[in-house]
């Protein structure tokens, strides 16, 4: 199980910690960096799969909340200056046909003229807020990547692209439970509020202590497990649509914006208007 120490990095700037990223300085998942900014997943596609891909983000808009696509360069824009989304992300999955076949430190090399970069909104990007008001992130607590988990709410169809939502989960008191509902459906590009709250066996989770995705995270007495929407959902639908090249995040190794989490909804909704 993973164990690492965020510490050193929690109120570092963004574009120093994706400096440390690219020389593979850090190499563990990056929740908790940066407190304050919004951290992005990320999906990076042959130019003719990207117009499906970017339908099936409209039609599951809580899982998959696009923050910016970028196409003929890997270099952001929208989400800060100078970032590079195949450098700044601690681990990539590489799917060869639908099939996870690697894991590697820099993508480099599988960026072409006609890629498609998505960058995809992260619950780490409200994880600020609940520990604001005094919510346990327990994954942070114990060092460990968020656990996720296939659940049985299927998603929105489009082309190719389908499969179950993916959840991630943080285990809460009942009371904080419904506090970080409140605060995060306040949140809609970061995935907004909880999918399910309670017992995970009604979404399809036969053992909560066996996660997908990421570690499990202990769940003490009187607490309930809160499941939220997540940007891993896209790798569930890559393995049913199997295009021949797909780069991803590796589950909670995320890009971390230059975007304030406090300004990220009213931001996008400029870029939109």
């Amino acid at each position: 199980m993973a164990n690492f120490d965020i510490s050193p990095y929690i109120h570092m700037e963004p574009a120093k910690v994706r400096e440390l990223i690219r020389e593979q300085v850090i190499t563990f998942p990056t929740a908790g960096m940066c407190a304050g900014y919004a951290q992005a997943n990320l999906v990076i596609l042959p130019g003719e799969w990207a117009e499906d891909f970017k339908t099936f983000c409209k039609l599951n808009p809580f899982p998959c909340p696009v923050l910016e696509i970028l196409e003929g360069s890997p270099l952001t824009k929208a989400m800060g200056e100078g970032g590079n989304i195949v450098t700044d992300i601690p681990e990539y999955f590489i799917y060869r046909n639908g099939v996870l076949s690697e894991k590697v430190r820099d993508a480099s090399e599988y960026w072409t003229d006609d890629s498609v970069g998505f960058l995809i909104g992260c619950s780490f990007s409200f994880e600020e807020a609940l520990l604001r008001e005094g919510i346990e992130v327990r994954h942070i607590t114990q060092h460990r990547n968020v656990p996720m988990y296939k659940t049985n709410v299927p998603t929105k169809k489009a082309g190719p692209f389908y499969g179950p939502t993916v959840c991630s989960m943080r285990p809460m008191t009942s009371e904080n439970a419904k506090k970080a509902y409140e605060i995060t459906a306040r949140m809609p590009n970061v995935h907004g509020a909880p999918l399910h709250i309670g017992d995970p066996a009604e979404i399809g989770i036969a053992d909560v202590m066996k996660p997908d995705y990421g570690d499990a995270v202990d769940i003490y007495p009187g607490e309930v497990p809160v499941f939220w929407p997540c940007g891993v959902t896209p790798q569930a639908a890559i393995e049913n649509a199997k295009p021949p090249l797909v780069v991803t995040h590796s589950p909670g190794h995320m890009f971390i914006t230059d975007i304030l989490n406090s300004e990220l909804n009213d931001y996008l909704e400029s870029l939109r208007g």
